[in-house]
């Protein structure tokens, strides 16, 4: 009788177990605001005007408010391209790629000529431009 007790009590701990790690439907997250975006915008509105990169190119930021015009001009010319304000930084499209530019130091760019600033924006690694 005993060990008949044990065992349903090790199968009811089991499956008490089993039940507990099934996954389970999450429920949905509230939908963000919509102005979610534009409570970034006065930190990325600092970062308007010019920073500059190595031999020659540089980053420009026009536009306010959340949205933005962000021009790039790499050894190849200069490309503008509409941003918008996210939480950490602005987020623009290049090429058919989301690009995140968020505030860094010199040395976080992962440029050598940048290494010494202390007011950047990266791009990606290798893709940085600072304020003196």
């Amino acid at each position: 009788m005993k060990r008949q007790a044990a065992v349903a009590l090790t199968a009811v701990s089991l499956a008490v177990l089993l039940a507990a790690c099934q996954e389970r439907p999450r429920e949905a997250s509230p939908a963000p605001a919509a102005s979610a975006p534009l409570a970034a915008a006065p930190a990325a509105d600092q970062w308007l005007g010019k920073w500059n990169g190595p031999e020659g190119t540089f980053l420009e930021l026009k536009g306010g408010g959340g949205r933005y015009e962000v021009t790039v001009r790499n050894l190849d010319g200069p490309r503008t391209f509409p941003g918008t304000a996210v939480a950490d930084g602005i987020e623009f499209e290049r090429d058919g790629v989301k690009e995140s530019l968020r505030a860094t130091n010199g040395a976080d760019t992962g440029m050598k000529w940048l290494a010494d600033k202390n007011r950047c924006l990266t791009v990606r690694l290798g893709e940085g431009y600072c304020r003196d």
